[in-house]
């Protein structure tokens, strides 16, 4: 069922009785599942299992020793796809196994815990803002994997915002490609907007023209991952440019009118941009986004 509801996720089989393992990884094909877990007891059995379907294994001790200890084992056996589960349910012991597995590896070499790692938060607590915490902390420090009790906004969100900025290029400036992105179903009559591609400008004018209601276009010039200012500051969103990427857009294609709505903070470019786009009606927008909705509701066409 999991299979066939949600094709594009990813599946973890549990179970004590590797028959039931041998079973549900045929049920899943080619979506090759985890199989968890490899045991002290049953390790030689359900390596075989794995083998056979060639699915990864989650392997588990009850302490960090005899997990490295199972590792090895089915390492000598042929399978070099693992995961390591140390078999901790409290945070402090979660933690610092998780440094420790990552100080083994990475630092003296250790390949028995040469592997992801996998953590189950939701076997940890039964309150989940707690079990949020936890998880926050374990995505830090080193988790591969969090199995979580439930797959909820709220929780998951944030989640996900942590491990974006902690597992980004710091050198590398977060940007989002430059495009003409519709926003509330816009047609030939919407409000045309432009900003840079820092992905943090870019989120917050998204989210303040999708709150407005009002069907509009934005268009994302790229400034190399710079805010307005800087860009601006920088030569890189001066007029002529953002006049070269109107045209090269095509988005008089997709609309009848010929406004364009910039940043407040390019007032001083206004004059230019209109001899640049000698056709369009360049209006200044607000300074501040939390001012673009009610802005866009009393928007007007220039003729």
């Amino acid at each position: 069922r999991v299979r066939n509801e949600c094709p594009d996720a990813a599946i973890i089989l549990m179970s004590d009785q590797v028959n039931c393992l041998t079973a549900g990884a045929k049920v899943c094909g080619d979506h090759k599942p985890l199989l968890y877990c490899a045991t002290k007891e049953n390790s030689e059995t359900i390596a075989e299992t794995a083998r056979k379907a060639g699915c990864s294994l989650a392997v588990k001790g009850k302490t960090l020793g005899e997990t490295a200890e199972i590792s090895e084992q089915l390492q000598k056996a042929g399978l070099k796809d693992l995961v390591l589960d140390t078999g901790a349910r409290t945070v402090r012991a979660a933690f610092e196994d998780q440094v420790a597995i990552r100080r083994a590896s990475t630092k003296h070499r250790y390949k028995a815990l040469g592997f992801p790692t996998i953590s189950f938060t939701c076997e940890m607590t039964q309150d989940p803002l707690l079990e949020t915490m936890i998880a926050s902390v374990l995505v830090a420090k080193y988790a591969g994997i969090i199995v979580l009790s439930d797959l909820q906004g709220d929780t998951l969100f944030p989640l996900l915002l942590e491990r974006l900025n902690i597992f980004t290029d710091p050198q590398r400036p977060m940007v989002v490609k430059e495009d003409i992105y519709p926003i509330n179903g816009p047609d030939e009559n919407s409000p045309v907007l432009i900003t840079c591609n820092f992905s943090l400008t870019y989120f917050i004018v998204s989210g303040e023209v999708e709150a407005s209601k009002v069907p509009s276009w934005l268009l994302i010039k790229d400034t190399e991952g710079l805010s307005v200012l800087t860009a601006w500051a920088a030569g890189k969103f001066s007029a002529d440019l953002i006049g070269a990427f109107v045209k090269k857009s095509n988005i008089e294609d997709r609309i009848k009118h010929r406004n364009l709505i910039i940043p407040g903070y390019l007032a001083s470019t206004k004059g230019e941009l209109e001899e640049e786009l000698p056709d369009w009606k360049i209006q200044i927008g607000p300074r501040e986004a939390s001012h673009i909705p009610p802005f866009l509701r009393d928007w007007q066409a220039e003729v």
